[in-house]
């Protein structure tokens, strides 16, 4: 006897493979979290500046924060593995009809995965995520799939697979260095509900991305420093403060804990002996040897990969897949099943073919240098838009543009950011009061370009405004962008900060 497919399998699986990801990745950015909290205290007991600052600090020990910063990883790598499983697995019942020998080839791979995400030290929560999420969404899927039954019409398969294909396909072709940047602008920025999500997106990704940040990455990192001679001592220190690494006392755990002998130094992470130089060397290219050091202590390498690649096709792809199932679910009161779930899958397709197509529309053509002042003067904000890109891309002067005055007034927020990120090319200083006005946008990306802008023009005045700034703002990502000023324009870290 045939049993009946279920139409919402793909939905249940997904949402059980997205749920068991936010419990781990909660678990997993909390822990990261209190390291990170615990570093900045040493780092502030001993009298230096901490980044994060003040109430966001604190904030690193509250779970809401872990939750809210592991949507990120439910998102992008729960998403990717929980796809991918549910392909697999309809794969294996609808392509090979529960095969034993393609089931144990699955099982060797799922057990190759598990070694392979280790292979360059433990890493418990992607051990946990490859551990937990495939069998999960596999037995939600084998449960309701129709078993070994050659009878499926494949037209009706192909119905819902094709789509998926060709989407993703199309979603390649989108593919290039401005992507992420012409969808938030285009998505996200035109409109007060994408501005808050945008607003969510920057507030919390911060904490996860400490999860898999390489250490050239980090914005401060400890360091330690064991020598018998005063004089090394003390220009090792200075070598590590122009790096970020925060020196403090009889710490073997730090980031980069340096041991000195007569002639070598010993370079070691979080006492695991990384390299071994000659003092000589790594003072006369102390650049060189610690960017060689952040490369070979880098064992995060693999979770960034597969993040961006799960951001890229596996979050479209899902999203695609929980909306369907909804489609599915709301015209299965209406019709049966089986027409249901056709209907669903043309309605999903032409709503991502209208918004893929939407936004390479908006992401527009190419603007010559001639037609910069004409589209400028648009009345489209995506042309202007477009426009400033192009002026920041080649350092041209925006002030000399007659529409420059109109373009201060923008209601538009990425108008406003890229325009203020064409401020930091600018020479005048009338064009630098009107930056200084855009630290109080009330946009957090507009603020944050506005002082990324001022740390491109080296004005050493701003240091105390700056400071200001990271002492009393609850926004990490403008504390980030502040410090990032500060160190563009020549400040470094000292005691008492």
């Amino acid at each position: 006897m045939r049993k009946r497919l279920t139409i919402g399998y793909p939905f249940s699986a997904l949402l059980v493979g997205l749920s068991l990801t936010q419990i781990l990745a909660t678990g997993q950015v909390y822990l990261s979290n209190t390291a990170l909290y615990d570093s900045l205290l040493s780092i502030k007991n001993t009298g230096y500046l901490t980044i994060p600052n003040g109430s966001v600090m604190d904030g690193l020990r509250d779970i809401g924060t872990a939750f809210f910063g592991g949507l990120f990883f439910t998102l992008s790598i729960g998403a990717g593995i929980s796809f991918s499983a549910l392909a697999l697995t309809w794969i294996w019942h609808r392509i090979f009809y529960c095969n034993k020998y393609i089931f144990y080839t699955y099982l060797l791979l799922w057990l190759v995965c598990l070694l392979a995400v280790n292979i360059t030290g433990f890493k418990l929560f992607l051990t946990l995520t490859v551990l937990f999420i495939p069998p999960a969404v596999f037995a939600v899927v084998s449960k309701s799939m129709v078993y070994c039954n050659r009878q499926v019409r494949r037209s009706i398969d192909m119905i819902h697979i094709l789509p998926v294909l060709v989407l993703a396909l199309l979603l390649g072709w989108q593919i290039d260095d401005r992507m992420f940047t012409d969808f938030r602008d285009i998505y996200l920025l035109s409109n007060p509900i994408g501005a808050r999500i945008n607003s969510f997106y920057y507030k919390y990704t911060l904490y996860p991305a400490e999860v898999f940040k390489s250490l050239g990455q980090k914005m401060l990192k400890t360091g330690a420093i064991k020598s018998d001679a005063n004089n090394t001592g003390m220009v090792l220190e200075n070598i590590l403060l122009n790096y970020d690494y925060i020196p403090l006392e009889k710490d073997i755990h730090a980031d980069l804990n340096i041991v000195a002998t007569e002639e070598s130094l010993n370079l070691e992470n979080r006492g695991k002996a990384v390299m071994q130089i000659s003092t000589q060397s790594f003072f006369a290219e102390p650049d060189k040897v610690i960017r060689e050091f952040e490369k070979q202590s880098d064992t995060n390498s693999l979770l960034r990969k597969l993040t961006f690649i799960s951001l890229l096709f596996g979050l479209p792809l899902a999203v695609y897949v929980l909306v369907h199932g909804l489609a599915s679910i709301v015209t299965g009161f209406f019709i049966n099943s089986s027409k249901a779930a056709i209907i669903a899958s043309l309605f999903c397709f032409v709503l991502c073919i209208i918004m893929l197509f939407a936004f390479q529309f908006s992401r527009g053509r190419y603007v010559s240098v001639p037609d910069l002042p004409e589209a400028l003067g648009s009345q489209h904000w995506q042309a202007r838009v477009r426009a400033l890109k192009i002026i920041d891309e080649k350092g041209l002067e925006i002030s000399r543009f007659k529409s420059y005055p109109a373009l201060l007034k923008s209601t538009h927020i990425a108008e406003r950011y890229w325009l203020v990120k064409t401020l930091g090319n600018s020479t005048s200083q009338a064009t630098y009061n009107d930056l200084l006005h855009f630290l109080n946008d009330p946009h957090p990306n507009v603020a944050t370009m506005a002082l990324y802008a001022i740390g491109k023009r080296g004005d050493r005045d701003m240091i105390d405004d700056i400071m200001k700034i990271i002492t009393t703002t609850d926004n990490w990502y403008i504390q980030w962008y502040a410090y990032k000023a500060l160190r563009s324009i020549g400040w470094r870290q000292t005691k008492s900060n």
